[in-house]
């Protein structure tokens, strides 16, 4: 079964089960991936792929506003954002550990034969595919940085 149709079963499934902060995600979800598939010149379908990207992408957000809510005092905002960064996490492949994510970085280091942080953007776009959906860019960026500077 394709992503988006266990995404839309399971907003049927939580609708029954009055489960509304469920369904509230999952709708939220369904219709950023909508936006997404109308996007561009012409409508399409997403693929499982391109649907773990707009999941990373709302996991982030819910991620970021809820460290936001945290910091302003609304911990009650903050606990409903952290409450549907969960929701979507379900969705999304396992993240990986930092030690996966640094064996993947010395891999693409020798592979590329990046030597120096100018090069980082080479090592970037070898691990990019190996990665999608499994870590955050960010920390993935950090980790290839300290590794080209000389780093762990």
């Amino acid at each position: 079964m394709a992503l988006k149709e266990k995404l839309q079963n399971d907003l049927t499934a939580s609708m029954r089960a009055r489960d509304e902060v469920r369904s509230g995600t999952i709708r939220m979800v369904l219709t950023a991936i909508k936006n997404e598939e109308v996007a561009g010149k012409e409508a399409r379908e997403l693929s499982d792929a391109e649907v773990i990207t707009v999941l990373s992408r709302e996991a982030k957000k819910r991620r970021e506003a809820a460290e936001a809510y945290e910091q302003a005092g609304a911990a009650d905002r903050a606990a409903n954002e952290k409450a549907e960064g969960s929701i979507i996490a379900e969705y999304l492949p396992a993240q990986l550990s930092e030690q996966e994510i640094k064996d993947l970085i010395a891999a693409a280091i020798a592979e590329t034969g990046a030597s120096g942080p100018q090069q980082m953007g080479l090592v970037m776009k070898s691990i990019q595919p190996k990665i999608a959906g499994k870590a955050d860019g960010g920390v993935v960026s950090s980790l290839v940085k300290a590794a080209l500077s000389g780093g762990n």
